[in-house]
């Protein structure tokens, strides 16, 4: 399957998994019109939305594409919030979309009703992993989210991470600010800013790479405990309280 990123907003990715005979996988598309503009010029059919949690940007595309796919199946997360859903999954369940087996991994963190969907070779993972980084707080708790990174960073580490935004080159800053000696971490920032440069996107990455530079899958490392150590002025108590202080350094961090 042919793996495609579209652009969305200002910096929103609609992952697209384009199968031979020209059926697609799309997950969170939070806008219709980059998907109808991609199936168009690539000559291709959505046939299954994959939605990890229920913000709008993450879903706010569908209704259209249901209007414009007729037959579309739509998988999401047990959550009201997510209107349109022909499935909802959870914890363990697993989906049979285009010959592909994914599988379904409970992450709240982000939000309280987030999931991330992973085949044998990607990782859709929304918005609770970035690429150097994880997502906001907005409804889960510390042991939450470090439950749910811990869940993810246990997945076989060849996966490509497909993550909800192009945020790696902010996220390197303030990963090398937490942890400056680390060099596949500075090796890793150089090759987004080109990316970046020729207009390329940094996604997808393999997990492997997150696990030796991204901070947030890393509160168990010495780096990262002086680090937040330092930062919260007092010695951290826990892994939980090692997320926590970088969580809420990250939040306020300014360049």
């Amino acid at each position: 399957m042919r793996l495609t990123a579209l652009p969305a907003f200002a910096d929103n990715y609609i992952w697209a998994l384009v199968a031979d005979d020209g059926r697609a996988i799309v997950v969170d598309p939070g806008q219709a019109a980059p998907v109808v503009a991609a199936a168009a010029q690539q000559n291709w059919r959505p046939h299954t939305i994959l939605l990890t949690h229920h913000h709008d940007d993450h879903i706010g595309g569908v209704t259209e594409l249901q209007a414009r796919f007729a037959g579309l199946e739509v998988i999401a997360p047990h959550d009201p919030r997510i209107p349109g859903a022909t499935r909802r999954v959870g914890e363990g369940e697993r989906i049979q979309a285009l010959g592909l087996e994914i599988d379904v991994v409970s992450v709240p963190g982000h939000t309280r009703t987030h999931i991330a969907f992973h085949s044998a070779e990607h990782l859709f993972s929304g918005d609770a992993l970035f690429s150097l980084g994880c997502g906001r707080m907005f409804e889960g708790t510390p042991p939450q989210l470090l439950a749910s990174l811990h869940k993810l960073a246990s997945l076989p580490p060849h996966l490509l991470l497909c993550c909800g935004h192009e945020y790696t080159v902010s996220n390197a800053v303030f990963a090398r600010h937490v942890d400056p000696a680390n060099v596949a971490l500075a090796r890793r920032h150089e090759e987004a800013l080109a990316m970046r440069r020729d207009e390329r996107p940094t996604l997808p990455v393999t997990l492997a790479s997150e696990l030796e530079c991204n901070p947030f899958l890393r509160t168990d490392t010495p780096a990262v405990r002086a680090a937040v150590s330092r930062h919260l002025g007092r010695p951290v108590t826990d892994e939980v309280d090692v997320l926590a202080g970088l969580r809420d350094w990250k939040d306020g961090f300014r360049t």
